[in-house]
């Protein structure tokens, strides 16, 4: 988390939160009565059992310090309220059961979430002042701004009926409150019958049941992490109370707070913008970068000026390659790819219209520069052949290949001699726990599990092949003329470490080969002085 000192709180207290929400879902007992069972099991029986034998009574306090507008320090107070009983034990099942189908995007959310069913029992749900809903029983009271509007999204499905299809509800509305019984809202969200207590017409009754019916459930509601213990918990309880199962909410984004160049964002210190002064200041493009960079998932971002004037730089030099490509296209060869860079770029492509759909589809949501005629907005999806994975491990292995062989000393090298296996031998004629050198077997496979690691990343069960899915021999003769303009050389020759006769070309320098032995993935560059 890249705490670097007791100052830096905030993600102290993350840290502290994360470490006690691991401790509840993945610790277990070790003395007492309930050694052995999970800390999340053995706490509600601890609690029961010190009421139970007079050992401790329940008190109510403020989860933090908290001050009041006039700077005092506040307690909890005594006092008549209403509450809502979120432990009714089949009333969570459901909120359970509900959460355990929802996409989160985040096993720390979905921590979050659990935690918070764990320990939600009750909870004030009325206050006798401010702004909000009366209560319809007790109407001294109001609901709490937390547990009112739960499910307000219901609302959103209908509300351009009642406002004259003004969304900010500006002009006189077609529809009075009075009309607006309990059975209306039966009617359009529950299923109920046809609401008899209400002169609005069928049709805009039917014409109303049936956006909520489009639009509903919703599949994902965006929002602050701070709101899980809460809010959006009451969300999910509230759903599950009022609505069928298959208008449940389908999923939740949960994200974490803004901060300006590291700092908190403050209106008080200045450090504070909104959208439209962040546009205005550095672009909309060079924004929505910053935005990208600032961070993901529940972590707190960070935007970062020198990022989105960074990007406009960017986007600048950006723009100029476009134009001097499209001012150079009529000298450009047409046609299919014909050679193993066209090959390799139009693979990056599909690679990334495939990637770039995923994410879109799973809210994962990341910049991708386009170039169209007219404006990306108005181009279609792109269509993309299926991604070629061997194909682009065969590059990555290139790219490696050239950068290890730039890491020698190339000082007055005319002529490389790159030596590569094809297959892990090693594999095929020992193991490693019978191995009577298993220091020296650890060392050779540990780069190659490595590789492997990653390869199984991209490729899947046949990164477990016995032999690499391409062939190292044939990608680097393709390339040949590549790797000399890279490296600077005259000649450059490909052996394999399998065949006498090319080891014999390595001279005295063979013993290159015993220091660091070859696996597949791995060649060695041996140079030569003529």
């Amino acid at each position: 988390m890249k705490i670097k000192s007791q100052n830096d709180k905030e993600k102290l207290a993350e840290a502290k939160e994360q470490t006690y929400l691991k401790g509840f879902y993945e610790a277990t007992m070790i003395v007492g009565e309930f050694a052995g069972r999970k800390v999340k099991e053995a706490k509600p029986l601890i609690r029961n059992k010190l009421l139970e034998t007079g050992q401790a009574i329940i008190y109510s306090e403020p989860e933090k310090r908290v001050l009041s507008r006039s700077g005092d320090e506040c307690v909890v107070a005594l006092t008549d309220q209403w509450y809502i009983t979120y432990e009714e034990s089949e009333w969570k099942k459901l909120a359970e059961e509900c959460l355990s189908s929802m996409s989160l995007y985040s096993d720390e959310t979905r921590h979050g979430f659990e935690h918070t069913l764990s320990w939600l029992e009750r909870w004030a749900c009325s206050r006798s002042f401010g702004l909000g809903t009366r209560i319809p029983w007790d109407e001294q009271f109001l609901v709490e701004s937390l547990s009112d509007s739960s499910i307000y999204m219901a609302y959103y499905t209908v509300s351009h009926h009642l406002q004259n299809g003004d969304m900010y509800g500006s002009s006189e509305a077609a529809i009075k409150p009075q009309q607006l019984t309990d059975d209306v809202w039966d009617y359009i969200f529950c299923g109920g019958p046809y609401a008899k207590s209400t002169d609005i017409s069928s049709s805009l009754l039917d014409r109303m049941k049936q956006e909520f019916e489009y639009w509903y459930p919703f599949d994902l509601r965006v929002s602050g992490k701070d709101l899980i213990q809460n809010h959006l918990t009451f969300c999910i309880y509230s759903h599950t109370a009022i609505m069928a199962k298959h208008h449940w909410p389908r999923g939740f984004r949960c994200n974490g707070h803004i901060s300006l160049n590291s700092e908190i964002m403050s209106k008080s210190t200045g450090n504070f913008r909104i959208l439209c002064q962040a546009i205005e200041e550095f672009s909309a493009d060079a924004t929505r970068f910053s935005l990208a960079d600032a961070g993901d998932g529940v972590d707190d971002a960070n935007f970062v000026f020198e990022t989105a004037n960074a990007a406009i730089l960017w986007l600048t030099k950006e723009i100029a390659w476009y134009e001097d490509n499209l001012a150079a296209e009529s000298s450009m060869r047409t046609g299919p790819p014909s050679t193993y860079a066209d090959r390799v770029f139009a693979n990056e492509i599909n690679i990334a219209v495939k990637t770039t759909e995923q994410n879109y589809s799973n809210y994962i949501i990341y910049l991708e520069r386009a170039f169209e005629d007219g404006f990306v907005v108005n181009a279609g999806w792109p269509t993309a052949d299926a991604p070629d994975l061997k194909l682009k491990s065969a590059n990555k292995y290139l790219q490696d290949s050239i950068v290890l062989m730039r890491k020698t000393n190339l000082a007055e090298i005319l002529e490389l001699s790159l030596q590569t296996q094809r297959y892990w031998r090693l594999y095929k004629q020992s193991s490693l726990g019978q191995s009577s050198n298993f220091k020296q077997i650890q060392k050779l496979c540990m780069p190659f599990l490595r590789f492997k690691k990653e390869e199984a990343i991209a490729l899947g069960a046949q990164a477990l092949d016995l032999r690499l899915p391409f062939g190292e021999i044939e990608v680097l003769e393709e390339n040949l003329d590549l790797i000399k303009r890279q490296i600077g050389l005259d000649d450059v020759e490909i052996l394999s470490a399998a065949d006498a006769d090319s080891l014999a070309r390595a001279g005295p320098l063979v013993s290159l080969l015993n220091q660091n032995p070859l696996s597949p993935g791995n060649p060695t560059a041996i140079f030569l002085t003529w």
